[in-house]
């Protein structure tokens, strides 16, 4: 456990969770001058072979659709902005992220950097993109400019009588049992054979700051295999990670989440999915590296989606943590995470780890024995 000196003294948000912060040589988990500083995720894009199912799945878990095209399905949660996903006609897969530039001169300055263009988005869309490939091999795109839809009625929180404080007198509370309202994407997290690659181009290109290091046991002198990234922006706080990587064998979308009103809509949302006969992957609980509440569950194509409420905000001051990673770390409260969240569930996406454990281990990345033993020892902790 830390001193609250230590904490005072580097600004760190170590605590019962965390070690002391990085030590002499660690990464430092931010890039001395990166090219531009993102404002936020803008949204994620997906193929899938059955749009109407997975559109179905999409209203059950809460969004809304925002608009329909020949092969096209835009949905959006009831914040204002860009909508939180697209989904596309096609074999299923994951097709890259965007993110959102602070205004049209970054996407100048990041075209500049790299070598890429700007270039006009669809009309359905607006604005104007630079579109990048990150180290993994993943089309990265970078937006600024496009339409922002209005704000929805949203799914307002409980008023609670917590503690000895009372807010709410001769009223009850009867949550009704219906989708959790989807408020906005929070964020991405994506495993990749280059981890240390990746992270420090995301850095560099991007202007993330890692909220929090995670390491396998025993193997903290190699560096990290996993970073919780947020957004830099000065001091106005941000999402505790608004992109996670971590280090695995083979390059894949792990999950993604948004965020709910509270405790009591994710609850009720989540029993009208199981109504729905949808499969509830992992939860209810709490993490520790972010703080939210969470529960997973599986869309009709294997996706991984995320519910979520109360996560933690950093303003640009704090320095990262580090911890070891165990599956018992994942949650402070909450059932054990179960194999299917963990990724050794039988079933196919298992398989396809299993088979990319070997491969991965004859070909030029960052994977190697020590990071499989180290893996399969947080599989078992």
């Amino acid at each position: 456990m830390t001193t609250a000196g230590h904490d005072t003294q580097h600004g760190t948000h170590s605590d019962l969770h965390s070690d002391l912060g990085g030590l002499p040589g660690e990464h430092p988990g931010r890039h001395r001058n990166p090219v531009i500083k993102v404002r936020d995720i803008a949204w994620l894009e997906f193929a899938k072979p059955d749009l109407r199912a997975a559109e179905r799945f999409a209203h059950a878990f809460g969004f809304t659709t925002a608009a329909v095209a020949p092969g096209e399905v835009q949905l959006r949660g009831t914040d204002a902005g860009a909508p939180c996903v697209i989904l596309r006609q096609g074999e299923t897969r994951f097709l890259g992220p965007t993110f959102q530039a602070a205004d049209a001169a970054d996407l100048v300055r990041l075209a500049d950097a790299t070598g890429a263009a700007v270039r006009r988005m669809p009309e359905s869309i607006g604005g104007a993109a630079v579109e990048l490939v990150d180290p993994s091999g993943l089309p990265v795109r970078v937006v600024a400019g496009t339409h922002v839809l209005p704000e929805l009625p949203a799914q307002q929180p409980l008023t609670r009588n917590e503690g000895h404080g009372v807010a709410r007198v001769n009223g009850t509370q009867r949550p009704p049992r219906e989708p959790a309202k989807v408020q906005r994407l929070g964020h991405v997290v994506l495993q990749s054979v280059r981890y240390q690659q990746s992270l420090d181009w995301y850095l560099e290109h991007l202007g993330l700051i890692v909220s929090d290091f995670l390491f396998f046991d025993g193997q903290r002198h190699r560096g990290s295999t996993m970073s919780f990234i947020r957004c830099d922006r000065g001091d106005e706080p941000a999402d505790h990670h608004t992109l996670a990587m971590t280090l695995g064998p083979r390059n894949r979308y792990v999950h993604s989440a948004y965020q709910v009103a509270d405790l009591d809509a994710l609850a009720a949302g989540g029993q009208h999915l199981l109504d729905e006969g949808y499969q509830r992957s992992w939860g209810i609980g709490r993490h520790i590296q972010g703080s939210q509440v969470f529960d997973y569950w599986r869309d009709p194509d294997g996706f991984l989606v995320e519910h979520f409420s109360d996560g933690d905000m950093f303003d640009c001051s704090l320095e990262p943590g580090w911890a070891p990673m165990t599956a018992s770390g994942l949650a402070q409260w909450g059932p054990p995470a179960t194999r299917d969240f963990l990724g050794v569930a039988p079933g196919r996406e298992s398989a396809a780890e299993l088979r990319s454990m070997i491969r991965a281990l004859r070909e030029d990345n960052e994977w190697d024995l020590e990071r499989l033993r180290g893996l399969m020892k947080v599989a078992r902790s």
